[in-house]
């Protein structure tokens, strides 16, 4: 019995490895925008046998697919990676329905597949986009480095859907608080004052939106997020350039 439980003590030992050096990988193709260094971690992690019997190596697939999808793939391929990233969320949710990243993955990419759908769809397919996003708040725990950040991604997620969604109604206030919340917890990164500062040119605040799109383009990039944050910094300079 002792030998059963040492054996499966260091085969749990060696799954948090491997998921932890796979997470390391995904954040460093993810920091880079490298569709290569990503399209290989796809591959080798799809070839696991292991693959549906643990949730956070489906997170870490998931999470590939979603930022994949996002710049990796051309136009015509987004849905359908897009499909792969809810499912491989949806999957890992169903193994740990604790696992708020899986949480948080499921929803944005809901919230992205929306933009290929009619309206009447994409409407239904907003009650799943808030139960994924606001059980992904609840659950990520903001004092670990990367529950932060994933419960930051979350709160931008949230506070986008109120900015832009229609229906029930536009809620301007609550997309605020949600973005400022979202700078309380990781105010090193950009894409939050890029949102913001969108929500201040619906809300006809011009002067409080050139001040987030100035500070987007004058801060320094987050470590963990350095591509996203020139992607940033660009459609900031853009959107200055339309304002003069």
């Amino acid at each position: 019995m002792k030998k059963i439980l040492l054996l499966l003590s260091v085969s749990v030992a060696l799954m948090i490895f491997a998921s932890e050096e796979f997470d390391a990988l995904f954040f460093e193709a993810r920091c880079e925008r490298d569709p290569a260094k990503i399209l290989q971690l796809i591959q080798t992690l799809e070839s696991r046998s292991d693959l549906n019997q643990n949730s956070m190596l489906l997170t870490i697939l998931a999470d590939c697919y979603l930022e994949y999808g996002d710049w990796g793939v051309a136009k015509e391929q987004k849905e359908k990676t897009l499909e792969q990233a809810r499912k491989y969320a949806e999957a890992a949710v169903s193994l740990d329905a604790q696992n708020g990243r899986a949480h948080y993955i499921a929803g944005a990419a809901i919230g992205r597949l929306a933009q290929y759908k009619g309206i009447i769809q994409s409407l239904f397919m907003l009650g799943d986009f808030d139960k994924y996003i606001n059980k992904a708040i609840s659950l990520l725990n903001e004092n670990d480095e990367k529950g932060r950040l994933y419960k930051t991604f979350a709160l931008i997620a949230s506070g986008m859907r109120y900015r832009d969604v229609p229906w029930p109604l536009y809620d301007y206030k609550k997309s605020e608080q949600l973005l400022l919340q979202a700078a309380s917890l990781t105010p090193n990164y950009s894409n939050i004052y890029l949102e913001l500062g969108f929500l201040y040119l619906k809300t006809n605040n011009k002067e409080k939106a050139k001040e987030m799109f100035q500070k987007v383009i004058e801060m320094e990039p987050h470590p963990l997020l350095v591509a996203t944050h020139f992607s940033a910094v660009k459609t900031a300079q853009e959107e200055l350039e339309k304002m003069k």
